[in-house]
């Protein structure tokens, strides 16, 4: 089996959390820190060298294919800001209707700024994702 190519690293989030271009963004970064620390009561660590992720847990597939992932994450890229949530999130209307201003991937939500997004809706969201995982998975840390 192919070894797992997002794992967690020793690189200091802080330390990656001030190269990120634009005071904006490194702002709501450090929001989104706060955010998911706080719900999953987990320490913010590096996955790989660019997703900032909250917790550990062990999923397996029917196919076989097994790893571990953070519990919640998120990761400045060029274009957008990219939380990861729960797989087909935007089929669940009552927590994207008054999320705001976003794309969705089969588990990511992508936004340019916070200020596109109603707090409330994504802390909803954030914490519906967390407990969907916790209910499925082992969980390793928090």
């Amino acid at each position: 089996m192919a070894e797992q190519k997002t794992k967690p690293t020793t690189v200091s989030v802080e330390s990656f959390l001030e190269k990120v271009p634009g005071e904006g963004v490194r702002d709501d970064c450090y929001e989104l820190v706060k955010l998911m620390q706080k719900i999953t009561g987990a320490k913010p660590k590096m996955w790989g060298p660019a997703i900032v992720g909250f917790g550990t847990y062990h999923y397996k597939y029917d196919s076989g294919h097994e790893g571990d992932a953070c519990i919640a994450g998120f990761s400045p890229r060029k274009q957008n800001l990219t939380v990861y949530v729960l797989p087909d999130f935007t089929d669940r209307p009552d927590l994207v209707k008054n999320l705001g201003k976003f794309k969705a991937g089969k588990c990511c939500l992508y936004f340019k700024r916070l200020n596109d997004l109603d707090r409330p809706a994504l802390e909803k969201l954030i914490r519906y994702s967390v407990d969907y995982v916790k209910d499925r998975y082992p969980i390793h840390s928090i």
